[in-house]
């Protein structure tokens, strides 16, 4: 495997140049993607396992062995770690990686939770004005968890289908752990919900970092399993926290399929890429518990390295897969022509996955 570069996402030469070129010159549904810069943010408060244990009258073996929590990242008092906060700063991060002005911006993408500072609000148009963007446009997404992964998809295809589309922010931040009652035991699974931000600029014609397909399956089954039972419509209220309408039911449904969605996603994501199961290098994949990640990984045939368990921070929503990158470009871990896979789940239920050629052509 060649040597790493210690940032692919922001190298120029004279041979990418002429690449690029010549990758203009392509009909626009042919032209490359490619992912320009990832940054994160991450609150500096964190809770421990042991005060999780106490909350939810858990052992604490269960909490770090079972659930997979050592700490996890929550908000303090700053109005920094609320939602679309922590997703502008996270885009100011991902703006000076890829050395970009927010007037190159052409359209920005929120991709962080429904639950952020104000209800019935496009958060996009808040993170244009406060980076500037004069020239972008915005809107929001979601698809819960699986938003970002989902997101990459339509921004990509939005490029490749208006030519005036060349760069785009998918930016915004995740605090559903404020959600979360410890005395549920229905929402036990969801004890690692955390706090934070992601951002990733994608950019047409950069032949760098450059996203393939992605799969996405959707089970409606699941559509009413996980909620907020009130603060809508139906029963206006104040007190929101999440449940879990049918947890017996859930789980039996759940146990049938989520595993081999898991894997089907990434397998028909490599697959339509054109690559073989065996030549996965990464797989950045969202928290869940020790057991589930280590058992994808034995199913594709990956060792314990080739991934990053997330148990010091738990699960930020949609930017698990920003964060595992992030991480994995800072351990060295991806080489020229290194294949990665991002992979997400999200209560609804979705099952999304994507597949990236990291750095340049091999």
């Amino acid at each position: 495997m060649p040597k790493a570069n210690p940032n692919p996402a922001t190298t120029t030469s004279s041979k990418a140049e002429r690449t690029d070129k010549t990758e203009q010159d392509k009909p626009l549904f042919q032209q490359p993607v490619g992912i320009r810069a990832v940054a994160t943010y991450l609150p500096e408060n964190r809770l421990q396992a042991e005060e999780i244990a106490e909350k939810a009258d858990l052992p604490v073996f269960v909490v770090k062995e079972k659930l997979g929590i050592h700490t996890l990242a929550v908000p303090g008092d700053s109005k920094g770690d609320h939602p679309v906060a922590m997703g502008v700063a996270a885009a100011k991060r991902a703006l000076q990686k890829a050395e970009l002005e927010p007037s190159q911006i052409d359209l920005i993408l929120y991709v962080g939770e429904e639950y952020k500072e104000y209800p019935v609000w496009t958060a996009a148009t808040e993170i244009q004005q406060q980076l500037q963007a004069v020239n972008a446009w915005g809107f929001d997404v979601a698809m819960r968890c699986g938003t970002s992964v989902m997101a990459m998809n339509v921004a990509k295809s939005l490029m490749l289908t208006d030519s005036r589309i060349k760069t785009v922010l998918l930016a915004g931040g995740y605090r559903n752990g404020d959600l979360i009652d410890f005395h549920n035991t229905r929402t036990r699974f969801m004890y690692n919900l955390a706090c934070g931000g992601g951002a990733c600029i994608l950019q047409r014609n950069h032949t760098e970092n450059v996203l393939l397909e992605t799969e996405i399956i959707s089970d409606g089954r699941f559509s009413r399993d996980v909620i907020v039972k009130n603060g809508g419509s139906l029963h206006p209220s104040d007190r929101m926290t999440l449940d879990v309408t049918d947890p017996e039911g859930m789980k039996q449904r759940l146990e049938e399929v989520s595993m081999d969605n898991f894997l089907k996603v990434v397998r028909t994501s490599l697959e339509r890429s054109g690559y073989k199961e065996e030549q996965l290098d990464y797989l950045a994949i969202l928290h869940m518990k020790r057991s589930a990640h280590d058992y994808v990984l034995k199913e594709l045939g990956l060792r314990e390295d080739q991934a990053i368990y997330l148990s010091d921070i738990g699960h930020v929503g949609q930017f698990d897969q920003w964060i595992s990158l992030e991480r994995a470009i800072h351990q060295n871990k991806l080489a020229d022509g290194s294949i990665l896979s991002m992979v997400s789940a999200g209560i609804g239920y979705a099952w999304a996955a994507n597949t990236i050629r990291w750095g340049r052509e091999a």
